[in-house]
Protein backbone atom coordinates (compact mmCIF):
# COMPACT_ATOMS: atom_id res chain seq x y z
CA UNK A 1 0.00 0.00 0.00
CA UNK A 2 2.51 2.36 1.07
CA UNK A 3 4.38 1.88 -2.23
CA UNK A 4 1.41 4.00 -4.22
CA UNK A 5 1.74 6.85 -2.29
CA UNK A 6 3.55 9.57 -4.12
CA UNK A 7 6.93 10.76 -2.64
CA UNK A 8 5.85 14.02 -0.58
CA UNK A 9 2.73 11.53 1.08
CA UNK A 10 5.46 9.24 2.05
CA UNK A 11 7.82 12.14 3.43
CA UNK A 12 4.74 13.55 5.31
CA UNK A 13 3.94 9.69 7.06
CA UNK A 14 7.69 9.67 8.15
CA UNK A 15 7.52 12.29 9.38
CA UNK A 16 4.34 12.18 11.50
CA UNK A 17 5.98 9.21 12.67
CA UNK A 18 9.01 10.13 13.67
CA UNK A 19 7.13 12.75 16.05
CA UNK A 20 4.55 10.59 17.61
CA UNK A 21 7.87 8.34 18.76
CA UNK A 22 10.12 11.31 19.53
CA UNK A 23 6.93 12.79 22.00
CA UNK A 24 6.05 9.40 23.04
CA UNK A 25 10.05 8.95 24.25
CA UNK A 26 9.51 11.27 26.24
CA UNK A 27 6.58 10.34 27.99
CA UNK A 28 8.65 6.73 28.45
CA UNK A 29 11.21 8.55 30.25
CA UNK A 30 9.64 10.83 32.58
CA UNK A 31 7.01 7.27 34.10
CA UNK A 32 9.93 5.09 34.18
CA UNK A 33 11.16 6.12 37.09
CA UNK A 34 7.64 5.45 38.89
CA UNK A 35 7.09 2.03 36.93
CA UNK A 36 10.56 1.14 38.37
CA UNK A 37 10.11 1.51 41.69
CA UNK A 38 6.84 0.09 41.50
CA UNK A 39 8.32 -3.01 40.85
CA UNK A 40 10.85 -3.01 42.87
CA UNK A 41 13.04 -2.73 39.54
CA UNK A 42 15.80 0.52 40.86
CA UNK A 43 17.08 3.12 38.33
CA UNK A 44 19.27 0.35 36.38
CA UNK A 45 16.90 -2.36 36.05
CA UNK A 46 14.25 0.21 34.77
CA UNK A 47 16.87 1.72 32.22
CA UNK A 48 18.13 -1.91 31.12
CA UNK A 49 14.85 -3.89 31.43
CA UNK A 50 11.66 -1.44 31.56
CA UNK A 51 12.54 1.23 28.92
CA UNK A 52 15.37 -0.32 26.50
CA UNK A 53 12.65 -3.07 25.68
CA UNK A 54 9.94 -0.20 25.28
CA UNK A 55 11.89 1.80 23.15
CA UNK A 56 12.86 -0.59 21.00
CA UNK A 57 9.54 -1.23 19.90
CA UNK A 58 9.82 -0.07 16.84
CA UNK A 59 12.91 -3.09 16.37
CA UNK A 60 10.65 -5.41 17.18
CA UNK A 61 8.15 -4.46 14.73
CA UNK A 62 10.31 -4.28 12.03
CA UNK A 63 12.06 -8.00 12.81
CA UNK A 64 8.64 -8.94 12.85
CA UNK A 65 7.03 -7.46 9.72
CA UNK A 66 10.27 -8.18 8.00
CA UNK A 67 10.55 -11.80 9.12
CA UNK A 68 6.85 -12.56 7.73
CA UNK A 69 7.77 -10.88 4.66
CA UNK A 70 10.79 -12.31 4.05
CA UNK A 71 13.26 -9.16 3.96
CA UNK A 72 14.90 -10.86 6.47
CA UNK A 73 18.16 -8.34 5.84
CA UNK A 74 16.45 -5.44 5.91
CA UNK A 75 16.10 -6.42 10.06
CA UNK A 76 19.58 -8.05 10.24
CA UNK A 77 21.03 -4.56 9.13
CA UNK A 78 18.22 -2.61 11.47
CA UNK A 79 19.19 -4.03 14.11
CA UNK A 80 23.28 -4.40 13.52
CA UNK A 81 23.30 -1.07 12.30
CA UNK A 82 21.15 0.60 15.14
CA UNK A 83 23.39 -1.28 17.40
CA UNK A 84 26.25 0.89 16.40
CA UNK A 85 24.00 4.14 15.93
CA UNK A 86 22.62 3.94 19.39
CA UNK A 87 25.77 4.20 21.25
CA UNK A 88 26.51 6.98 19.43
CA UNK A 89 22.73 8.50 20.44
CA UNK A 90 25.12 9.00 24.04
CA UNK A 91 27.51 11.57 22.27
CA UNK A 92 24.23 13.21 21.29
CA UNK A 93 23.18 13.18 25.19
CA UNK A 94 25.97 14.41 26.37
CA UNK A 95 27.06 17.42 24.26
CA UNK A 96 23.56 18.72 24.05
CA UNK A 97 22.23 17.00 27.41
CA UNK A 98 24.85 17.22 30.31
CA UNK A 99 26.79 20.41 27.91
CA UNK A 100 29.47 22.40 29.96
CA UNK A 101 28.79 21.13 32.91
CA UNK A 102 30.72 18.17 32.85
CA UNK A 103 30.62 14.78 31.00
CA UNK A 104 28.17 12.19 31.15
CA UNK A 105 30.34 9.65 31.99
CA UNK A 106 31.61 11.57 34.43
CA UNK A 107 28.16 12.20 36.32
CA UNK A 108 28.03 8.40 36.93
CA UNK A 109 29.33 7.27 40.20
CA UNK A 110 28.54 3.54 40.00
CA UNK A 111 30.34 0.65 37.76
CA UNK A 112 26.49 -1.07 37.00
CA UNK A 113 26.86 0.44 33.38
CA UNK A 114 30.20 -1.37 33.37
CA UNK A 115 28.48 -4.82 33.66
CA UNK A 116 25.60 -3.21 31.23
CA UNK A 117 28.48 -2.61 28.50
CA UNK A 118 30.04 -6.15 29.06
CA UNK A 119 26.57 -7.47 28.30
CA UNK A 120 26.14 -5.80 25.36
CA UNK A 121 29.84 -7.12 24.28
CA UNK A 122 29.33 -10.86 25.08
CA UNK A 123 26.06 -10.62 23.09
CA UNK A 124 27.69 -9.09 20.21
CA UNK A 125 30.40 -11.79 20.34
CA UNK A 126 27.55 -14.02 20.07
CA UNK A 127 26.53 -12.78 16.47
CA UNK A 128 29.98 -12.67 15.28
CA UNK A 129 29.98 -16.48 16.18
CA UNK A 130 26.62 -16.94 14.54
CA UNK A 131 27.81 -15.75 11.71
CA UNK A 132 30.48 -18.14 11.25
CA UNK A 133 27.91 -21.68 11.60
CA UNK A 134 26.01 -22.93 8.78
CA UNK A 135 22.42 -22.14 8.03
CA UNK A 136 21.71 -25.52 8.79
CA UNK A 137 21.97 -26.05 12.17
CA UNK A 138 19.31 -25.82 13.95
CA UNK A 139 17.03 -27.77 16.05
CA UNK A 140 13.58 -27.00 17.12
CA UNK A 141 13.18 -24.05 14.69
CA UNK A 142 16.81 -22.03 16.82
CA UNK A 143 20.45 -22.55 16.59
CA UNK A 144 22.85 -22.64 19.29
CA UNK A 145 23.77 -19.68 19.16
CA UNK A 146 20.49 -18.27 19.49
CA UNK A 147 19.83 -19.97 22.67
CA UNK A 148 23.40 -18.54 23.75
CA UNK A 149 22.68 -15.17 22.77
CA UNK A 150 19.22 -15.88 25.21
CA UNK A 151 21.13 -17.47 27.48
CA UNK A 152 23.56 -14.45 27.67
CA UNK A 153 21.05 -11.46 27.83
CA UNK A 154 19.16 -13.34 30.90
CA UNK A 155 22.14 -14.15 32.35
CA UNK A 156 23.40 -10.54 32.67
CA UNK A 157 20.07 -8.97 33.66
CA UNK A 158 20.55 -11.76 36.27
CA UNK A 159 24.10 -10.25 37.86
CA UNK A 160 23.16 -6.47 36.72
CA UNK A 161 19.64 -7.16 39.43
CA UNK A 162 22.42 -8.94 41.92
CA UNK A 163 24.86 -5.80 41.95
CA UNK A 164 21.97 -3.90 43.29
CA UNK A 165 22.39 -5.43 46.69
CA UNK A 166 26.21 -4.67 46.52
CA UNK A 167 29.23 -5.39 44.83
CA UNK A 168 32.37 -6.34 47.04
CA UNK A 169 33.63 -3.01 46.15
CA UNK A 170 32.29 0.62 45.07
CA UNK A 171 32.53 3.92 44.44
CA UNK A 172 31.08 5.40 48.34
CA UNK A 173 31.64 8.98 47.79
CA UNK A 174 29.32 11.54 46.50
CA UNK A 175 31.17 13.93 43.77
CA UNK A 176 31.46 17.21 45.80
CA UNK A 177 32.08 19.49 42.62
CA UNK A 178 29.52 18.30 40.78
CA UNK A 179 25.88 19.39 41.28
CA UNK A 180 24.26 17.71 38.71
CA UNK A 181 24.67 14.40 41.25
CA UNK A 182 21.68 15.47 42.95
CA UNK A 183 18.67 14.80 40.80
CA UNK A 184 15.56 17.18 40.66
CA UNK A 185 12.60 15.45 42.44
CA UNK A 186 9.38 15.49 39.85
CA UNK A 187 6.29 16.05 41.14
CA UNK A 188 4.42 12.53 42.81
CA UNK A 189 2.49 11.08 40.37
CA UNK A 190 0.28 8.21 41.53
CA UNK A 191 1.47 4.58 39.83
CA UNK A 192 -1.94 3.75 37.84
CA UNK A 193 -1.66 7.50 36.10
CA UNK A 194 1.96 7.24 35.25
CA UNK A 195 1.54 3.21 34.20
CA UNK A 196 -1.19 4.00 31.63
CA UNK A 197 0.92 6.91 30.15
CA UNK A 198 3.07 4.54 29.89
CA UNK A 199 0.96 2.17 28.21
CA UNK A 200 0.04 4.50 25.56
CA UNK A 201 3.38 6.03 24.93
CA UNK A 202 4.84 2.45 24.54
CA UNK A 203 1.94 1.91 22.12
CA UNK A 204 2.48 5.00 20.53
CA UNK A 205 6.17 4.16 20.07
CA UNK A 206 5.05 0.59 18.26
CA UNK A 207 2.68 1.92 15.90
CA UNK A 208 5.33 5.18 15.19
CA UNK A 209 8.06 2.62 14.82
CA UNK A 210 5.77 0.41 12.31
CA UNK A 211 4.81 3.32 10.05
CA UNK A 212 8.65 4.59 10.03
CA UNK A 213 9.45 1.26 8.64
CA UNK A 214 6.64 0.98 5.65
CA UNK A 215 7.17 4.54 4.85
CA UNK A 216 10.94 4.01 5.24
CA UNK A 217 10.70 1.62 3.31
CA UNK A 218 8.99 2.81 0.38
CA UNK A 219 11.33 6.25 0.39
CA UNK A 220 14.28 3.80 0.21
CA UNK A 221 12.57 2.17 -2.78
CA UNK A 222 11.94 5.99 -4.36
CA UNK A 223 15.66 6.79 -3.69
CA UNK A 224 17.26 3.83 -5.14
CA UNK A 225 18.77 2.22 -1.95
CA UNK A 226 19.40 -1.19 -1.17
CA UNK A 227 17.45 -2.71 1.95
CA UNK A 228 20.64 -3.60 3.56
CA UNK A 229 22.14 -0.26 2.93
CA UNK A 230 19.02 1.28 4.13
CA UNK A 231 17.93 -0.29 7.24
CA UNK A 232 21.61 0.08 8.74
CA UNK A 233 21.91 3.86 8.40
CA UNK A 234 18.21 5.46 7.45
CA UNK A 235 15.88 2.96 9.40
CA UNK A 236 18.60 2.48 11.96
CA UNK A 237 18.69 6.34 12.88
CA UNK A 238 15.33 6.84 12.68
CA UNK A 239 14.23 4.30 15.35
CA UNK A 240 17.01 5.47 17.15
CA UNK A 241 14.59 8.58 17.96
CA UNK A 242 12.68 7.12 21.02
CA UNK A 243 16.71 6.68 22.49
CA UNK A 244 17.60 10.15 22.28
CA UNK A 245 14.50 11.44 23.31
CA UNK A 246 14.03 9.55 26.70
CA UNK A 247 17.95 10.28 26.92
CA UNK A 248 16.97 13.75 27.13
CA UNK A 249 14.67 13.73 29.09
CA UNK A 250 16.09 11.43 31.70
CA UNK A 251 19.02 14.22 31.73
CA UNK A 252 16.66 16.87 32.16
CA UNK A 253 15.67 14.80 34.89
CA UNK A 254 18.69 14.46 36.43
CA UNK A 255 18.53 10.57 35.94
CA UNK A 256 22.27 10.28 34.33
CA UNK A 257 22.37 6.69 35.45
CA UNK A 258 18.64 5.71 33.54
CA UNK A 259 19.93 7.52 30.35
CA UNK A 260 23.07 5.37 29.57
CA UNK A 261 21.04 1.77 31.14
CA UNK A 262 18.57 2.88 28.46
CA UNK A 263 21.27 2.57 25.27
CA UNK A 264 23.02 -0.50 26.88
CA UNK A 265 19.77 -1.69 27.83
CA UNK A 266 18.76 -1.66 24.36
CA UNK A 267 21.98 -2.80 22.52
CA UNK A 268 22.01 -5.74 24.60
CA UNK A 269 18.46 -6.66 23.93
CA UNK A 270 18.41 -6.04 20.10
CA UNK A 271 20.38 -9.17 19.49
CA UNK A 272 17.57 -11.29 20.97
CA UNK A 273 15.81 -10.59 18.23
CA UNK A 274 17.33 -12.57 15.97
CA UNK A 275 15.99 -15.88 17.95
CA UNK A 276 12.56 -14.24 17.54
CA UNK A 277 13.20 -14.15 13.70
CA UNK A 278 14.56 -17.50 13.34
CA UNK A 279 11.48 -18.88 15.03
CA UNK A 280 9.16 -17.02 12.69
CA UNK A 281 10.91 -17.98 9.72
CA UNK A 282 12.03 -21.11 10.79
CA UNK A 283 15.88 -20.78 9.53
CA UNK A 284 18.96 -19.60 10.87
CA UNK A 285 19.04 -15.54 10.70
CA UNK A 286 22.70 -14.74 11.42
CA UNK A 287 24.17 -16.65 8.79
CA UNK A 288 22.95 -14.61 6.16
CA UNK A 289 24.11 -11.49 7.70
CA UNK A 290 26.11 -9.41 5.02
CA UNK A 291 30.17 -8.25 5.81
CA UNK A 292 29.00 -4.83 6.29
CA UNK A 293 26.44 -6.48 8.55
CA UNK A 294 29.07 -8.15 11.17
CA UNK A 295 31.59 -5.02 10.37
CA UNK A 296 29.11 -2.82 12.06
CA UNK A 297 28.87 -5.02 15.47
CA UNK A 298 32.60 -5.16 15.60
CA UNK A 299 32.12 -1.39 15.49
CA UNK A 300 29.80 -1.05 18.30
CA UNK A 301 31.80 -3.26 20.14
CA UNK A 302 34.49 -1.11 19.45
CA UNK A 303 32.02 1.97 21.09
CA UNK A 304 31.23 0.17 23.85
CA UNK A 305 34.74 -0.43 25.04
CA UNK A 306 35.44 3.61 24.94
CA UNK A 307 32.70 4.03 26.50
CA UNK A 308 33.20 1.41 29.38
CA UNK A 309 36.48 2.97 29.59
CA UNK A 310 35.21 6.27 30.04
CA UNK A 311 32.80 5.39 33.17
CA UNK A 312 35.95 3.58 34.87
CA UNK A 313 38.03 6.70 34.11
CA UNK A 314 36.07 9.16 34.20
CA UNK A 315 37.74 12.43 32.74
CA UNK A 316 36.80 15.86 33.24
CA UNK A 317 38.20 17.36 30.38
CA UNK A 318 36.00 18.04 27.15
CA UNK A 319 36.53 18.78 23.60
CA UNK A 320 33.30 20.71 21.40
CA UNK A 321 31.07 20.34 25.19
CA UNK A 322 31.92 16.31 24.88
CA UNK A 323 33.63 14.25 26.82
CA UNK A 324 37.19 12.05 25.93
CA UNK A 325 35.57 9.26 25.05
CA UNK A 326 31.98 10.70 23.66
CA UNK A 327 34.78 12.44 20.95
CA UNK A 328 36.44 9.43 20.42
CA UNK A 329 33.29 7.67 19.98
CA UNK A 330 32.23 10.22 17.11
CA UNK A 331 35.77 10.17 15.22
CA UNK A 332 35.19 6.18 15.65
CA UNK A 333 31.80 6.30 14.07
CA UNK A 334 32.42 8.28 11.64
CA UNK A 335 36.13 6.82 9.69
CA UNK A 336 34.18 3.43 9.83
CA UNK A 337 30.99 4.41 8.41
CA UNK A 338 33.48 5.86 5.28
CA UNK A 339 34.93 2.07 5.59
CA UNK A 340 31.57 0.99 4.68
CA UNK A 341 32.05 2.00 0.84
CA UNK A 342 34.85 -0.13 0.57
CA UNK A 343 33.25 -3.00 1.95
CA UNK A 344 32.11 -5.77 -1.13
CA UNK A 345 28.78 -6.04 -1.08
CA UNK A 346 28.84 -10.12 -0.88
Amino acid sequence: MFDSFSLPVLLLIFAVAAALVWYAGIQLANTTDVLARHLGLGEDLGGIIVLAIVTNLPEVAITVSAALSGKIELAVGNILGGIALQTVVLVVLDAVGVGRKSPLTYQTTTLTPVLEGALVIAVLTAVIMGHQLPPSLIVARLSPIDVLIIGSWLTGLYLIGKARTGLPWQRTDATKDDPGQTKDQPQQTSVTRSNLIFAVAALATLIGGVLLEKSGDALANEFGMSGVLFGATVLAAATSLPEISTGLASIKNKDYQLAISDIFGGNAFLPVLFPLATLLTGKAVLPTAHKSDIYLTGLGILLTVVYLYGIVFRPKRQIARMGLDSFVVLLLYVVAILGLFFIPST
